[in-house]
């Protein structure tokens, strides 16, 4: 059931319990697990989007840490500390 890689341990046993406690309710549903962690579908425009998408996010994230470090300099300043 499960392969040399651990990672894939945890949600086959997890799958195994839920189908498991499913049974014993008489539930018809069920749960399947996928060992194939991320889509693998090369597509370029996509990876595009994800990375610009990533890169704005660091850009806003650069350009607000900065004020913070220099508005608690200013607090210490104040304070006399």
């Amino acid at each position: 059931m499960c392969s040399p890689e651990p990672i894939n341990c945890f949600p086959v046993l997890v799958n195994i319990l839920s189908n498991t406690f499913l049974r014993l309710f008489n539930s018809t549903a069920r749960f399947r697990v996928w060992s194939q962690l991320f889509y693998t579908a090369e597509n370029p425009e996509l990876k595009h989007y994800i990375f610009f998408g990533l890169f704005t996010y660091l850009l806003i994230l650069a350009a607000g840490l900065p004020p913070l470090f220099a508005m608690s300099s200013v607090e210490d300043y104040k304070v006399k500390s």
